[in-house]
């Protein structure tokens, strides 16, 4: 692995899987990997659980970390080529992206789509640019379309809890937000829940919600979201904006908000949600309080899906 930006960079998913395993129940066993090496963490926007998990997945590898708020801890960056830099810009990219990389081994960047432009963002102009800069290897931390450390973190928590039968029932789908959100979580999700061989992945969202089918190849798509529910083993509800009419928010009529009702639909489901949730907009108190869910645990792998990624980075 010489970057960790999507789900095409792993090799063998089975075995990821595994080393993740193996390092959660012994996170301290492999501080020989990290021992003298640095993580350096940049963000373009705010995190709870990417930022503190990333710090201490590193700790956990005895790496050292430093962590940059772009353009909160450091000068305004200027992102632009051939820009005559006379305005409230103080540092080129071209220059900062370079600096950095002379100070670690590993380089997280965590960025954030702007929903106004589709072609550039879901090219990865922006995230490309850092990467063709970078002169060590790379993990995104988030990018405009994607959000793998997340997924990754979701595959171990599914894996923990999965029911023992061959094929195990998940299903992504659709729940109302107040604010316009990306797609880099579901489209993730989607990724990589339709190459794990014993996933059945199940998509369900309201029309005009459906997300890029370059994700979404192999899984079956609902409108009906109680009939995607039937069954299911796990629930994962997410807001994201149209991929369709870009960036928008579209008129629902049907309520999609996840409640004790529709999880009695699933066989005995889990429910998972990559956090911060919106309380009983999302989902009600009752379920994400419940034994059934499973967002802590969620959380916990965050640190355990980047410590396996930096893991592979550094032997």
């Amino acid at each position: 692995m010489k970057n960790f930006f999507s789900f095409d960079d792993v090799k063998d998913i089975n075995a990821l899987l595994e080393t993740a395993l193996e390092i959660k129940k012994n996170p301290f066993s492999r501080q020989e990997v990290g021992k003298n090496k640095t993580i350096g963490l940049l963000f373009f926007n705010p995190s709870l659980r990417t930022r503190l998990s990333s710090v201490k997945a590193a700790y956990n590898l005895g790496a050292n970390v430093w962590v940059l708020n772009a353009g909160g801890d450091s000068w305004t960056l200027e992102m632009g080529d051939g820009t005559i830099m006379d305005g409230n810009t103080q540092e080129h990219i071209n220059e900062a992206i370079r600096v950095m990389n002379t100070y670690c081994d590993v380089f997280g960047v965590r960025t954030f789509p702007n929903l106004k432009d589709r072609d550039y963002d879901y090219q990865e102009v922006f995230f490309k640019k850092i990467m063709s800069l970078a002169t060590k290897p790379v993990v995104s931390l988030e990018s405009a379309t994607l959000h793998p450390l997340q997924s990754f973190a979701d595959l171990i928590t599914i894996a923990e809890h999965k029911p023992p039968k061959e094929k195990t029932k998940v299903v992504l789908t659709w729940a109302p937000h107040p604010r316009v959100l990306p797609q880099c979580v579901s489209n993730s999700f989607a990724q990589w829940f339709t190459k794990v061989d014993w996933i059945d992945l199940t998509i369900a969202q309201p029309k005009g919600y459906e997300l890029s089918p370059e994700f979404t190849k192999g899984a079956t798509l609902e409108y009906d979201q109680n009939k995607a529910l039937e069954g299911a083993d796990f629930v994962y509800a997410k807001n994201w904006s149209s991929f369709q009419n870009y960036g928008q928010k579209l008129d629902v009529s049907e309520n999609w908000t996840i409640d004790s009702a529709k999880m009695s639909l699933t066989n005995q489901g889990k429910f998972m949600h990559c956090l911060p949730v919106r309380r009983n907009v999302v989902v009600t108190d009752d379920v994400i309080d419940s034994a059934a869910s499973l967002v802590i645990q969620q959380a916990e792998n965050r640190v355990y899906s980047a410590q396996t990624i930096f893991h592979e980075l550094l032997k």
